[in-house]
């Protein structure tokens, strides 16, 4: 508390050094010396270099002393590389590239001595996902999750590299499962004539192609495929949250309320932000002050973003619906 205190003393001291001085300046500058200017100009001036050098003082301020313990990560929406994405929750997504920055910079921060991932997500592509958790665990410090309305099969997996998941009574989590789907559009085209002509290198190159029916071998391929993925995806729960791999075989990839998430093991705690907070201040040894790490992001973005009204799906393999897809889809 003491070390905040001075923390706080030493900010206020060094923005009210820097107005002092840079007002000083200003008035030397456009004030004092040159009589010669209208007054209003020079006051005009003034008041605008006295500000500049506010703003400056306050990040410098903000560099030397500190005002937050805590960094905060958002994983929300659909997870995808690059962000947005083909779910159908929301023109906005989580990019996993942004978020593995953020978690990244909050790392080399000396100040965020513990990391609070806010989690909301239905899941997302495997290996964007993944490289979140991986960030995750890579953080030198403290991680907790906190699952806010959907916690559910990519965000479990990045939630299986923290040291703890909170969530609250109605949220929806788990989902421990992998989903591959193909659009099966043969009967359609032999309907409107068309022909699917093979021209491959490679006899499953074109495993999963919409325009033909699968045959047993390519079936069983793809299966192979998804059940890969899920046998890395049991593993992951199993070692971040310390469950029996059939423990988690025995979800069945189903979805649960955050009382019986709790009963199974699938989170450590039900509480609101406000208990996360209080948890973390515990195990700091100081009151808590957070600072969110965002994205840069422009204009046009930040302004599609909030007009959005998400609606996320309960997980990727629930209430899921794809649109367009031309092959083969895998996610957790």
């Amino acid at each position: 508390m003491a070390r905040r205190n001075a923390e706080r003393i030493g900010r206020i001291a060094v923005v009210l050094v820097g107005a002092v001085l840079v007002a000083a300046a200003g008035w030397l500058a456009f004030v004092a010396y040159p009589g010669t200017l209208a007054d209003l100009l020079g006051v005009l001036l003034f008041l605008a270099t006295a500000l500049a050098g506010i703003r400056v003082a306050g990040k410098a301020a903000e560099g030397l002393f500190p005002s937050y313990n805590v960094a905060e990560v958002a994983v929300e929406g659909p997870i995808t590389r690059e962000g947005g994405g083909r779910l159908p929750s929301g023109p906005m997504g989580a990019s996993a590239d942004d978020v593995v920055e953020q978690i990244e910079q909050a790392n080399a921060d000396d100040a965020a001595g513990a990391l609070l991932l806010k989690l909301n997500t239905p899941g997302g592509e495997i290996v964007p996902s993944e490289d979140i958790r991986l960030a995750t665990e890579a953080f030198d410090g403290p991680t907790v999750a906190y699952a806010t309305d959907v916690c559910a099969s990519g965000g479990y997996d990045i939630a299986a590299g923290c040291d703890e998941l909170w969530a609250r009574e109605g949220s929806i989590v788990g989902s421990i499962g992998v989903i591959g789907s193909r659009i099966n559009a043969a009967d359609f085209a032999d309907k409107v004539g068309l022909d699917y002509e093979q021209l491959i290198a490679g006899e499953y190159k074109d495993a999963g192609t919409p325009l033909k029916e699968l045959t047993e071998d390519e079936r069983e391929y793809l299966q192979g495929l998804v059940d890969g993925y899920y046998e890395s995806f049991v593993e992951t729960v199993a070692d971040g949250r310390d469950l029996d791999p059939e423990a988690v075989r025995e979800t069945e990839a189903r979805v649960f309320l955050g009382g019986e998430a709790l009963d199974r093991g699938l989170v450590d705690h039900l509480g609101t932000r406000a208990a996360v907070e209080d948890a973390l201040a515990d195990r700091l040894g100081e009151p808590v002050e957070v600072r969110e790490f965002e994205p840069e992001r422009g204009l046009a973005e930040r302004v599609r973003g909030g007009a959005a009204t998400v609606a996320f799906a309960l997980g990727a393999g629930v209430a899921r619906t794809l649109a367009g897809d031309d092959a083969t889809d895998l996610r957790l």
